[in-house]
């Protein structure tokens, strides 16, 4: 049982002020954001939020707060916040002709398109759709599963390019949930604790945590550890603040990671720098990695990547060193060779002894993620749907699991270009209903976001709930539920769904919702008991006792909503070396939670799956070198993604103070590049790839390559006409992106290396 730690002598959870100001401590779950569990102190006068600063005694975040914390009553009191419940007709989708109704008419009206829909056309006309951040995406497969009974969990993007991919290559070739640069961050001294060891070397791979702070992963904690003495190897197209302080840059050429990392591997092999009895006790495959590997030697490796050799013999070198550790990010995801990338960069750190231990890559415990398909949830109680997302139960199967099998040996959802598909041909079936929550497609995630737009509309009811009217919204639904931010509502944060070490803590509800917002577990509960009056399923009787049931699940770890409540936050820890200890296996052995009970650097798991059980570099299907057709026209190679800090992808654009930081979609250019196409700083250029253009506002920076350029994604106007969906379409970056052009086995896509061309708009 994992030890947990609360800090009994912090502050009490609300103060009150001289002046009557009640502080209320709690955890943030994000006003825009993919980071979960900032300590926050709340201050509060007559019933309303007066600002927010970061909580010192919070052991992670220590009162660190990023702006978008910082800037939380405007986005609490904005003028354009939906308050109530409305409605619309079908043919008025795309109107601003919005309907004031109440929540008894909303929801009863969700139910019975609901019913209508499985009477008339079976379960698999039943879709539920959600994005990513806040902790809406934590209910994404009870609401589709337990509320609606449906397989159709749909979360639109092409590739399943959001860390389903990384996932698949821990899972299947080192058996753990998810591996993760250590911090300490389960332990309540964090750094003086003596067992933890500062790592030498963390290499940094498409990942800006100082921006993103990802899944756990506190940007300021690198930060921490540098003063600490831990060296960085960067790897990125772009100069980030993090790669002006690396002891080595790899500033490769976008869409090149699969090749860089099997160099990195050539050299550790090559030169006899890998750990000889870590290797032989616990690995499977090493000798053909080894021969995979002479396949790849630095100079091929420079000449594919654009990085100078020396710099991917340094980088080696300075990796082989133990402890090491390794923060790999979404830009391994978004590239057609994601499976590949991660596997080689997994087994690097593998044969150079660097999993597991002190201040190497901390692995996680199997996964307990409703999402994963071994978890998938079975009817059991009486009233329930039948077949709660069992395959076989309910005669239909995850759309495009039958095109990309290896998608139901890692996720129980759709696959999201195979359900785009479906949703312009109606083959297998046509979809006729979704509920979708946390989630603005045609604005963020999808490529080719005009198609997907026209697809929704297709769908014969739409109900959506959010914070704000977004460009999806006002396309295509018919019902919208105004959301509760996390000022409102009960709620628990976990790093990775408590795989890792780390913290859970409380979301407490401070203040009285606005207008009648409510959060997206109580809509959640509500329609369960709706849909199911007699049922008496356990942990959901209300959403302290649902979020009771899920942190029971969470490795015998012993807390409570209202242990978090008291406290505020806990940390907890997880052993390291559990590969010894049999902590890893559902048979208690000693060994991995793999086929062969090793990290499989050849995996058997992929080899059963059809891929090559090696890593392998695949081409970027646009480049230069395999279209050199297209690249007379487009040059150059956009690069989408990378984070800012005054957004969490498409949201928080209504923010006045936000926009004043960043007030416009941006690319960003090399200064040489610009001269050559008389461009200067703030003109308006056109961005085009052979699939379409967009327009941004461009900064001059030397930060990229002179042949790349570097386009925010997610952007939309607020302030604009929203019967033109607020000129989403004008600024969409994913317009430039290719529909289901995924890699082997259906992961990952050309979000990061497409060819295009700039000029003045």
């Amino acid at each position: 049982m994992p030890t947990l730690h609360y800090n009994e002598s912090a502050s009490p959870v609300v103060t009150k002020l001289p002046d009557g100001t009640t502080v209320h401590r709690t955890c943030s779950a994000g006003i825009g954001c993919h980071n979960l569990g900032c300590g926050l102190k709340v201050y509060v006068k007559d019933g309303k939020l007066v600002k927010v600063e970061g909580d010192e005694e919070n052991p992670i975040s220590k009162g660190r707060l990023c702006v978008r914390c910082l800037t939380a009553k405007e986005y609490y009191y904005h003028k354009d916040r939906l308050l109530y419940p409305m409605k619309r007709a079908r043919e008025d989708r795309g109107k601003d002709k919005w309907e004031r109704i109440t929540w008894d008419e909303a929801l009863d009206t969700i139910v019975s398109k609901y019913k209508e829909t499985v009477e008339n056309y079976g379960i698999g006309a039943v879709s539920v759709w959600c994005g990513t951040g806040r902790e809406a995406s934590q209910i994404h497969f009870q609401m589709a599963n337990d509320v609606f009974g449906t397989v159709n969990a749909i979360h639109p993007n092409s590739g399943w390019s959001c860390i389903v991919p990384r996932m698949a290559a821990m899972l299947w070739t080192m058996g753990s949930s998810y591996i993760e640069a250590d911090n300490s961050i389960g332990f309540p001294d964090r750094y003086e604790d003596p067992r933890w060891e500062c790592p030498k070397y963390m290499l940094v791979w498409g990942r800006d945590p100082l921006r993103s702070n990802p899944d756990g992963l506190f940007g300021h904690s690198i930060v921490e550890m540098m003063k600490l003495g831990m060296k960085l190897i960067v790897c990125d197209p772009r100069v980030n603040w993090l790669a002006t302080r690396a002891d080595v840059h790899l500033q490769l050429r976008p869409g090149t990671d699969g090749a860089l990392a099997l160099g990195l591997l050539n050299v550790v092999i090559e030169e006899g720098l890998y750990d000889r009895d870590f290797v032989e006790r616990w690995t499977y495959g090493f000798e053909a990695l080894a021969e995979r590997v002479k396949e790849y030697p630095v100079d091929k490796v420079s000449n594919i990547t654009e990085v100078d050799a020396e710099d991917i013999r340094a980088a080696a070198r300075c990796i082989a060193q133990r402890p090491s550790t390794l923060s790999m990010g979404l830009a391994v995801d978004q590239n057609p060779n994601t499976l590949q990338i991660g596997h080689a960069l997994l087994s690097l750190f593998a044969i150079t002894g660097n999993m597991d231990i002190p201040g190497g890559c901390f692995m996680g415990l199997p996964p307990i993620f409703a999402g994963m398909a071994e978890n998938a949830p079975v009817a059991e109680e009486e009233g329930e749907p039948e077949g709660l997302a069992k395959f076989g139960n309910i005669g239909v199967e995850p759309l495009g699991h039958d095109r990309y099998p290896a998608m139901s040996a890692i996720v129980n959802t759709t696959h999201p270009d195979a359900t785009l598909d479906v949703l312009e041909t109606n083959v297998p079936y046509k979809i006729r209903f979704a509920y979708a929550f946390g989630h603005n497609s045609i604005s963020c995630m999808v490529p080719q976001p005009k198609r997907w737009y026209e697809a929704m509309r297709k769908i014969d009811f739409v109900a959506f709930a959010d914070l704000f009217m977004t460009p999806t919204i006002m396309g295509v639904a018919d019902i919208v539920l105004p959301a509760a931010t996390f000022f409102e509502k009960k709620g628990y944060v976990s790093n990775n769904n408590a795989s890792q070490p780390g913290q859970m803590g409380a979301i407490i509800p401070i203040l009285e919702p606005e207008g009648e917002c409510r959060a997206d577990l109580d809509i959640m509960l509500e329609l369960h008991r709706r849909l199911y009056p007699n049922s008496k399923k356990p942990g959901w009787a209300d959403s302290e006792d649902f979020i009771n049931s899920q942190l029971s699940k969470m490795r015998d770890v012993d807390a409570t909503y209202a242990d978090l409540e008291q406290y505020v936050i806990a940390q907890y820890e997880i052993e390291y070396k559990k590969y010894e200890k049999g902590l890893l296996r559902s048979d208690g052995q000693p060994g991995f939670n793999t086929p062969t009970g090793r990290i499989e650097l050849y995996s058997t798991v992929l080899e059963r799956l059809g891929d090559d059980p090696l890593p392998y570099y695949i081409e970027p299907k646009y480049s230069a070198v395999s279209r050199p057709d297209l690249a007379e026209e487009y040059p150059l190679t956009v690069t989408t993604g990378a984070r800012r800090f005054t957004s969490f992808h498409s949201e928080n654009r209504q923010i006045e103070t936000l926009r004043e930081i960043h007030k416009w979609p941006t690319v960003q250019i090399n200064p040489e590049t610009a001269a050559r196409y008389g461009i200067t700083e703030g003109s308006w250029v056109y961005v085009e790839s052979p699939l379409g253009k967009v327009k941004m506002s461009a900064h001059l920076t030397p930060i990229v390559k002179e042949s790349v350029v570097s386009c925010d994604h997610g952007w939309w106007l607020p302030e604009s006409d929203s019967e033109n969906l607020f000129d989403v379409f004008d600024y969409n970056v994913n317009q430039l992106i290719p529909h289901e052009e995924n890699g082997p086995l259906g992961f990952g896509t050309h979000y990061k290396s497409m060819p295009c061309k700039i000029y003045l708009a």
